[in-house]
């Protein structure tokens, strides 16, 4: 028999995941809740009673509805396998901890997503492990911070909030010449913007809350890895900390996961035809977009990522609150609210200057940060463009 063509994206999508043949011809996966697991004999339960056996064994270690969603995502990330847990924030601190350990120090970009430097200076800080924090553009000078007592490098590209692209490859070079692992939070590609196995990571980290739920209805989060061991590593550890993600949600994921690639697109071509606008008007002093070719990150963001999500923002040229309040309160169309990913816009103003250290955000505007959903592009930018117009009465 002749080996399987490689498929694309959009297809994997479709079809990965799916057991139709052992589920009646159902399309879906069916939803199986489950706390316990009976076995037939002693014997069974002394071979497949371990979580290691890969068996269903325990509902907290997962049914075959998470199975199936888990085989998904390690597809379309191109890594070995995954582990779906209760959120993002819960993969940031699975993937972390399964790898550090009193007297360790970790390299964290300052870029990062707010928990994970909350986790980072509270929780790790606490039992002796010590983060230091690097520029999220230093490349592959990195190897100038790594020490004897280094045991992985967090990375996240683009960066929250502010959206500086990493050269992941000369990271990765870099760490993995010290056996260094390399953590990727890669949620703002979704699993099929960036192959980030490509880029030699050790570790993908996903908030399934976002893109692969894509419905603002789900908590999920997502750990690839690269090799069974790591693999394994990772599932040790959520054993420990006793997270579980329910076969509901699971459910929910996987039939978000299904329009993707549609989604993605839309999300694409909407966010650049509003990050553009933005560009034009007066009340803007840049846009923080990678995928714009004046993007200090752009020549980074067109080799390793096939397309952009819809999270990005722009700062202001500088106000006074009251007239931000009279331009976020009264959005028709723009939620304000935490979290992206959904179906629907959102508007968020934010301030970097507190949560960075290794770098300086000095800019005197505000930032705002936008997810640009589904809606019709034009309808946005009206209502984007009378909030401006509010700038000016407040």
């Amino acid at each position: 028999m002749s080996a399987k063509s490689p498929k694309k994206p959009a297809t994997q999508l479709v079809h990965a995941g799916r057991r139709s043949s052992q589920y009646h011809g159902v399309v879906n996966p069916p939803v199986l809740h489950a706390s316990t697991i009976l076995f037939d004999s002693l014997e069974q339960l002394e071979k497949e009673g371990s979580p290691a056996s890969g068996k269903v064994t325990y509902g907290r270690h997962g049914t075959p509805t998470r199975f199936l969603l888990e085989e998904a995502v390690a597809e379309l990330e191109g890594g070995y396998g995954t582990h779906c847990v209760s959120s993002g924030v819960s993969a940031i601190t699975n993937s972390i901890l399964a790898f550090v350990k009193p007297g360790d120090h970790i390299l964290v970009t300052d870029s990062a997503y707010y928990p994970t430097r909350h986790l980072c200076n509270s929780f790790l800080k606490k039992f002796g492990v010590e983060t230091e924090y690097y520029d999220p553009t230093i490349g592959g000078d990195i190897a100038g911070l790594i020490r004897d007592n280094t045991v992985l490098v967090w990375c996240e590209s683009p960066g929250s909030l502010t959206f500086e692209m990493q050269d992941i490859p000369a990271i990765a070079k870099a760490a993995h010449a010290r056996d260094v692992k390399v953590l990727l939070d890669s949620t703002w590609a979704s699993p099929i913007l960036c192959r980030p196995f490509e880029l030699s990571v050790d570790i993908s980290v996903q908030a399934g809350t976002k893109y692969i739920v894509g419905h603002s209805d789900v908590m999920l989060g997502t750990i690839t890895t690269a090799t069974p061991e790591d693999l394994l590593t990772i599932k040790k550890q959520i054993i420990i900390s006793g997270d579980a993600v329910g076969p509901d949600d699971c459910y929910l994921a996987q039939r978000g996961l299904r329009t993707l690639a549609v989604r993605m697109r839309q999300h694409h071509e909407n966010g650049l035809k509003i990050a553009e606008w933005l560009k034009t008007r007066s009340e803007v002093k840049r846009v923080l977009h990678p995928a714009l070719p004046d993007d200090p990150g752009h020549a980074i963001w067109k080799r390793d990522f096939s397309g952009a999500s819809g999270l990005f923002s722009f700062v202001m040229q500088p106000v006074e609150k009251s007239q931000l309040a009279n331009m976020v309160d009264n959005m028709e169309l723009f939620g304000m609210g935490f979290s992206w990913g959904g179906f629907e816009s959102l508007i968020l103003p934010s301030d970097p200057k507190n949560i960075r250290s290794a770098t300086k955000w000095d800019e005197d505007g505000q930032l705002i940060r936008l997810h640009i959903g589904l809606e019709d592009p034009d309808d946005l930018i009206a209502d984007l463009e009378a909030g401006f117009e509010r700038l000016k009465t407040a």
